[in-house]
């Protein structure tokens, strides 16, 4: 009996984390990556507070870079900085403003607590992120 229920719920246990997300998108492709953010630096320090983002164009971070973003208590988000429902183009990298991602090709606002736009078929390519220390993140794919 216990074959079976162990049968049963490994493929759930395994299924079941707190970081999954679908990064799968037909205009974005998949680059592995890792950087550090050292809050303590000017460029970052604005992270240290709840609601505020930065774009990070590090060589190698992400396809057009990354935008971090704090959610408060703590929690913090990163996507891409290439617009999800276009094409690699001129046009296809977003900007920050306030609380969302602009993407200047079709005008269309990306929320960084959620990475969704109104009548998109896809959100902002997401990132992980690991709280390193009470300053550093560590923002991978």
């Amino acid at each position: 009996m216990k074959k079976y229920l162990t049968l049963i719920l490994l493929p759930l246990i395994l299924s079941c984390s707190q970081e999954s997300f679908n990064n799968n998108n037909p205009y974005l492709p998949n680059y592995g990556f890792s950087t550090t953010l050292n809050l303590n630096l000017p460029q970052y320090s604005q992270l240290l507070y709840t609601a505020n983002a930065v774009y990070v164009n590090n060589t190698g971070a992400g396809i057009r870079g990354i935008f971090v973003f704090n959610t408060g208590n703590d929690n913090y988000v990163a996507f891409d900085a290439a617009c999800p429902n276009q094409a690699l183009s001129g046009c296809s990298t977003m900007t920050i403003n306030g609380i969302k991602a602009i993407c200047s090709c079709d005008g269309a606002q990306y929320s960084f607590f959620s990475g969704q736009a109104e009548g998109q078929q896809y959100p902002m390519k997401q990132y992980r992120v690991q709280r390193i220390s009470a300053t550093s993140l560590r923002i991978y794919n």
